[in-house]
């Protein structure tokens, strides 16, 4: 069975990968109206000059300046993501120049335990192979009472319509199973919201 899930994760991850390598070069110019949505998803976090942040999934790093800004010079910001040519792009954009770039799984990531004040999630939920377990892995790096904002610069609805399907209860980002979901990979739900041009839920880091 672990053989199965791990041939099947493995799958997974190659073709998330080729999805996005595939686009990375364009991925900024595909969205460009995107920058103040992240700007008010990090303002969320309530990050303080010197903390630590994770852009978890980082992408091409579009959130890497605004994090950097809120942390300050003596802060830590890391963005991780599975696709070299993000990265590269990320790199060609000069965002290694404010965050540290690692290429990495976000359910596997090479932090120690309780490294971050906070993280960042855009896009996120949609590639989670494993929500619950991924997710935990999140908390796992997160120290008690920090933050995680879940973030996607448009709404549910027209994401969904966008890619010719309709809204399920079951969907991981509809409110009750991403509520049951984080509970049990170690956070508490305090903000969600649904909106035409946003979706943002923010959580906390349970202490136990």
């Amino acid at each position: 069975m672990t053989d199965a899930r791990d041939h099947a994760d493995h799958a997974d991850h190659a073709r998330t990968r080729e999805f996005f390598a595939a686009r990375a070069g364009e991925w900024e110019r595909r969205f460009p109206e995107d920058g103040p949505k992240f700007a008010a998803a990090v303002a969320e976090l309530g990050l303080l000059p010197g903390q630590s942040v994770l852009d978890a999934g980082c992408g091409t790093g579009r959130a890497l300046p605004v994090l950097r800004q809120a942390v300050g010079a003596e802060g830590v910001v890391l963005g991780v993501d599975l696709t070299p040519e993000m990265l590269r792009e990320a790199v060609s954009a000069g965002r290694a120049a404010v965050a540290t770039l690692l290429l990495g799984d976000c359910g596997q990531l090479p932090l120690r335990t309780g490294a971050v004040d906070a993280v960042l999630g855009a896009g996120l939920l949609s590639h989670l192979r494993h929500p619950a377990a991924d997710l935990g892995e999140l908390a796992r790096v997160t120290r008690p009472g920090g933050r995680l904002a879940l973030f996607l610069p448009t709404g549910r609805a027209a994401l969904a319509a966008r890619h010719g399907r309709t809204l399920a209860p079951t969907d991981l980002a509809a409110r009750p199973r991403l509520t049951a979901t984080l509970t049990s990979a170690g956070w508490s739900l305090e903000q969600y919201l649904d909106e035409s041009d946003r979706f943002l839920a923010v959580a906390r880091r349970t202490t136990s």
